[in-house]
């Protein structure tokens, strides 16, 4: 890992930057994906309130977690216990990982998962379950590559009012 980037754990006095990594991140990486107009409006100064009130009310064993290069917050991952339905399970989950797309292809994306698997392992989760966009291609081999698969598992996700079918992946941490 190049010694210019640096995992931590996220501070409220994120938020800001965060939010903006969030909703770059989806205009970027699901264009062409997900309705153009729902992309096209996404607010970053609407979605800073969001991401601050999520980060206040994370629940027991929920991880926020920022990628800086250079100081530079440039990427952001969320995990903490699978949510199935209300039920909570042994397993975890990975909510959320963003990179700022002018960072793309630099190493925080992969550092953040290493870490929130690391983390989910060291919990001793069974495993680590994730979803990703059916089409989103490039984020599939992104998670295969670090040890995830599709484990058959589908499910509708709406936006816009399209629906934008989604895969779940799950890798095997050893946990018990």
């Amino acid at each position: 890992m190049d010694e210019r980037l640096h995992i931590r754990g996220m501070t409220l006095a994120d938020c800001g930057r965060v939010a903006e990594i969030r909703v770059r991140g989806w205009q970027a990486a699901y264009r062409g994906m997900m309705p153009q107009a729902h992309l096209d409006g996404l607010d970053v100064a609407e979605e800073v309130p969001r991401r601050r009130a999520h980060f206040e009310r994370a629940g027991d064993g929920v991880v926020n977690l920022v990628a800086e290069w250079d100081g530079e917050v440039v990427g952001w991952a969320c995990h903490g216990p699978y949510r199935d339905g209300g039920l909570r399970t042994r397993d975890a989950e990975l909510y959320a990982i963003y990179v700022a797309p002018d960072r793309f292809g630099h190493g925080a994306g992969s550092a953040l998962l290493r870490e929130s698997t690391a983390r989910c392992a060291a919990a001793r989760h069974p495993r680590m379950l994730l979803w990703v966009l059916e089409r989103n291609s490039g984020a599939r081999r992104f998670y295969e590559r670090a040890g995830f698969a599709a484990d058959g598992a589908s499910e509708p996700f709406e936006v816009g009012g399209v629906e934008v079918p989604e895969v779940r992946y799950a890798r095997v941490l050893g946990g018990s």
